[in-house]
C-alpha cells in the first residue's frame, strides 16, 4: 500500500463548496440497473458511502445498491421494507457499517439467511472493542478464514451500539483503507479474473487515503491539541486525526446523538466552555440538534467562534474521496480563522 502521493490543502479547495450538504437519507433501491448481466457482482450497501466506495474498487465489474441515499431518512431508526430485503438475499456482496448504526442490515441478514459475504465497517477500526485495541485492524482481516460468508460473519452478531464506542467509522479514512481492502479481496474470492482490476483500484483508492492523511497531519502540526467542541459525535475521528481535543461533555453529545434533552447542568457546562474562549472551533451534524445545540452554536458565533456542519451520508455528485477533502478543507479553514 506504499504510496509517494502526497495532497496539501490547497489541493483539496475546489472541492470545499459541496462539504456541508445534507446527513442523513432515505431508502432508495432503484440505483441498481433492472438488467445487469449474470457475471456481474452485486453489492448491496446500507448507505451510499460505502456503495460508493464498492463502486470506486468494483468498477465495472459490479452492480450496487445502497439502501439509503439521501438526506431525509436516519439510519438508526430506519425501517426495512420487503424490497429491501429481497434486494439483500440477492446479493453476492453485503457492506454495513456495523456497530448500532445501521440495525436494519442485520435484520434483513439475519431474516433472510442470506449467503452473501457480509463486510461490517466497524471492525476494522482499531477502536472496536472486539479489536483489543490493536491499531491494524487489517491484521485481523488479512488471513482466508477471515474472509467468511455472511452466516460465519454474524456468529458473533450483536451489533447494537457499544457504549463508549464512536460508531461513525467512515469519518476514519485509516479505517476506510481497511474496508476498502476488504472489498477487494472479497470481489476477487467471487471474481478472481477480475483480481487484477480490483487490486489496481484499491491501490488508487489508498493513494487517495493516504493524501487525505497527509492533509489532516498539516492541521495536526498547525493545531495540535486545540479545543474543539462537538455537538455530535459524528466527525469524532475526522477532529482527533487532525490533532484537535474534543471537549465536549460526553452527556452532552450523547443526548443530541440520542435526539434527548440536555441536562440543564451539562448545558451550562457547554456554554462555559464556549464563553471561555479556548474552543477554536464547533463541529455540528446537520442530521442532530434541538435547541441546546442550536444555543451552543448561537453562543459561538457570537464570540466569533467558527461553525462546521458535517454531514452522515454522500452528498450528491462526490465520491468519498472529495466529500472527505471538502470536509477537511471546511475544517482547516475554520482553524485559521
Amino acid at each position: 500500500m506504499n504510496t509517494s502521493r502526497s495532497l496539501s490543502l490547497l489541493g483539496l479547495g475546489a472541492a470545499s463548496a459541496l462539504a456541508l450538504t445534507g446527513c442523513a437519507a432515505a431508502a432508495d433501491t432503484t440505483e441498481t440497473a433492472a438488467n445487469a448481466s449474470d457475471d456481474v457482482i452485486t453489492v448491496v450497501a446500507s448507505t451510499n458511502v460505502y456503495g460508493q466506495i464498492a463502486e470506486e474498487i468494483g468498477g465495472d465489474s459490479v452492480e450496487v445498491t445502497s439502501i439509503i441515499t439521501n438526506a431525509a431518512q436516519d439510519p438508526h431508526s430506519f425501517e426495512a421494507s420487503a424490497r429491501d430485503q429481497l434486494t439483500v438475499s440477492d446479493a453476492d456482496l453485503v457492506i454495513e457499517n456495523g456497530g448500532g448504526y445501521d440495525g436494519f442490515m442485520d435484520a434483513i441478514i439475519e431474516s433472510t439467511e442470506t449467503d452473501a459475504h457480509v463486510i461490517t465497517a466497524v471492525e476494522f477500526s482499531h477502536d472496536w472493542p472486539e479489536n483489543d485495541g490493536h491499531d491494524d485492524a487489517e491484521d485481523e482481516h488479512s488471513d482466508d478464514e477471515d474472509d467468511d460468508h455472511a452466516e460465519d460473519d454474524h456468529d458473533h452478531a450483536d451489533h447494537g451500539h457499544v457504549e463508549g464506542f464512536n460508531e461513525h467509522v467512515w469519518y476514519d479514512p485509516h479505517t476506510m483503507v481497511h474496508v476498502a481492502e476488504a472489498i477487494a479481496d472479497e470481489l476477487t474470492e467471487l471474481d478472481p479474473e477480475a483480481a487484477d482490476v480490483f487490486a489496481a483500484n484499491f491501490d488508487a483508492f489508498a493513494a487517495e487515503i493516504e493524501a487525505l492523511e497527509a492533509s489532516l497531519a498539516e492541521i495536526d502540526d498547525a493545531h495540535d491539541d486545540e479545543h474543539a467542541f462537538l455537538t455530535e459525535p459524528v466527525a469524532g475521528y475526522l477532529v482527533a486525526e487532525a490533532g484537535l481535543e474534543n471537549v465536549t461533555p460526553d452527556a452532552f453529545s450523547e443526548a443530541v446523538e440520542e435526539g434527548q434533552d440536555v441536562p440543564p447542568a451539562t448545558l451550562l457546562e457547554a456554554l462555559d466552555l464556549i464563553a471561555d474562549g479556548d474552543v477554536r472551533v464547533v463541529v455540528t451534524n446537520t442530521q442532530t440538534g434541538g435547541a441546546e445545540t442550536e444555543r451552543v452554536v448561537s453562543d459561538a458565533e457570537s464570540a466569533g467562534i467558527p461553525v462546521v456542519a458535517f454531514s452522515e451520508t454522500l452528498p450528491e455528485g462526490q465520491t468519498y474521496i472529495s466529500w472527505m477533502q471538502s470536509n477537511i478543507v471546511a475544517l482547516q479553514a475554520a482553524l485559521e480563522k
